[in-house]
């Protein structure tokens, strides 16, 4: 199948490991040009350097801290002016602390609305007048919490729907300029962040993480957790050229983990 990728640009924001690394990357194996960011520039060399290593399309870096709407606006003018445009845009952003509601006071709320809902709004909002000139796609990455609430993650559960909203809102309103727009959530993925819950996880119960990713994975259909990869592969064919019909909705990546309807 032809992604018709080739020569599209694409920002994917908190790009310099986990998931949006690998989006990025499989972004860039298809031919698109890929825009990488994160607060540290050391690691988005690094990861530059790894993606480009292959037969890609071209790769850029610019830090920015993601919270800092300063930051957004000189993100997205680099990549105009590292590639001329920009054609599709991914959100994406760590998520926040573990915890109960008890747990958190207005600051902590704050923070996690700021990284993981206002973001994706200002990031939209700035990139919107080039999407609206040729049309484009969308995709905000949130978790498998928007079909099914999460224990312990009241952070997450709270703003990853507020991003779900937003997306299915968005498809309507952009529909008649060809923006398409999604939110794609994962389910339990090999990344940093599962394997640091896993941790917390496994100190609260006073067993190993062992015990904990094996009680975990009996829950899993598929019996496994799910590699980046993976998940990338389902991002990637959400903003490519063969989606020509997706749009406004929430589509999970979770080896059948979420029973709900």
């Amino acid at each position: 199948m032809d992604l018709e990728l080739t020569n599209k640009v694409a920002l994917v924001v908190a790009s310099s490991k986990g998931l949006g690394k690998a989006i990025a990357k499989e972004l860039a194996k298809e031919g698109a040009n890929v825009m990488l960011t994160s607060r540290n520039e050391e690691t988005l060399q690094h990861t530059k350097e790894e993606i480009q290593s292959g037969d890609t399309g071209k790769v850029a870096y610019f830090p920015a801290d993601i919270t800092n709407p300063d930051d957004i606006k000189a993100l997205v003018q680099e990549t105009k002016t590292q590639f001329g445009k920009i054609d599709i845009l991914i959100n994406n952003a760590g998520g926040p602390p573990s915890g109960k509601f008890t747990d958190f006071q207005d600051e902590e709320w704050e923070n996690a609305f700021q990284l993981n809902l206002l973001s994706y709004i200002r990031l939209i909002r700035e990139v919107l007048p080039d999407l609206k000139e040729r049309g484009g796609k969308i995709l905000n990455v949130a978790s498998s919490s928007i079909k099914a609430v999460l224990p312990d993650l009241i952070l997450s559960n709270t703003f990853r729907n507020g991003i779900n909203g937003l997306s299915k809102s968005l498809a309507v309103e952009l529909a008649p300029y060809n923006i398409m727009v999604n939110t794609i959530g994962p389910g339990r993925i090999a990344t940093d962040r599962i394997q640091s819950l896993d941790q917390k996880k496994a100190e609260a119960q006073g067993v190993s993480i062992e015990e904990v990713t094996a009680q975990s994975e009996k829950e899993i259909p598929i019996g496994r957790y799910g590699e980046p990869k993976e998940f990338a592969k389902t991002a990637v064919f959400l903003v490519s050229g063969a989606n020509t019909y997706v749009t406004g909705q929430s589509i999970l990546v979770d080896g059948g983990l979420v029973k709900a309807i």
